[in-house]
């Protein structure tokens, strides 16, 4: 049984099919990457993976279980936890203090304890603070975690927003374009920090552009193209697929070669 399993889901806007009958499968401790060009459907199905957008047809398991028809929060608790494509780091919060927002969503305390601070709530906000260092140190942000979000190198800021998906217990890790706007060290810096979660347990689905991470990342590719799934396989596989070639340079490319 896959750990993730989306079966035919499609999702119309109006007249517009932008996700159209796509399956996709994802094992416990794969690093699986979601390509195509622009307008290929790609953030549409994260939104959907996510409770973001409803769907018209299909269903999505997590460990067999459906969470199609749950909450975007509800989703969150089960184990799904994304990034953006922009980035949406509180700039104006300290570094911790953006980690500890995303620790919030398992709260056990209730607003009674909150409100005067009972023992409960005291001793659950020192083990999430205590636990939001032990995440800035494992992704090499510890001696920043009094900086403000906004001060932040680019790198960091995209390594921040994924420590705050991790502070919510997450088990799946989806990542939209996490090297946008990076440089070719910043990226291989990423690579390497992606591994490193992989390695230590996270499975994770990341939305790419940089055709180079795609390639050094990924366990297995799945290819959109306005809509619909047109290939899945190795990354050499989908490297020399004609129909993903003719899909990102057009078919005369393919043609003429």
């Amino acid at each position: 049984m896959a750990f993730l399993e989306v079966k035919n889901i499609t999702k119309h806007f109006g007249g517009l099919v932008a996700v159209d009958n796509v399956s996709v499968d994802v094992k416990k401790g794969e690093i699986v990457s979601i390509i195509g060009p622009n307008g290929a459907g790609k953030t549409t199905l994260f939104n959907m993976l996510t409770g973001v957008y409803t769907l018209t047809e299909g269903e999505i398991l997590f460990e067999g279980k459906p969470i199609h028809n749950l909450t975007p929060q509800e989703i969150v608790k089960a184990g799904l936890a994304r990034t953006f494509q922009n980035i949406r780091l509180f700039g104006d919060m300290r570094v911790i203090e953006n980690v500890l927002v995303g620790m919030h969503i398992n709260t056990n305390y209730r607003f009674f304890d909150l409100i005067f601070r009972t023992k409960k709530f005291r001793e659950e906000e020192i083990s999430k603070h205590e636990k939001a260092i032990e995440i800035l140190d494992s992704i090499g942000l510890k001696e920043k975690m009094h900086n403000y979000a906004v001060n932040l190198p680019y790198g960091d800021q995209r390594r921040l927003e994924i420590a705050r998906a991790i502070s919510t217990n997450a088990k799946i890790l989806l990542l939209d374009e996490p090297a946008a706007g990076m440089n070719a060290k910043e990226s291989d810096k990423l690579l390497n920090f992606i591994k490193e979660l992989r390695d230590i347990g996270y499975t994770i689905i990341l939305i790419e552009h940089d055709m180079s991470v795609v390639m050094n990342i990924s366990d297995r590719i799945y290819v959109l193209d306005h809509g619909k799934k047109i290939a899945e396989g190795l990354p050499l596989e989908i490297a020399n697929n004609e129909r993903v070639i003719e899909a990102y340079l057009g078919k005369g490319v393919t043609n003429n070669a």
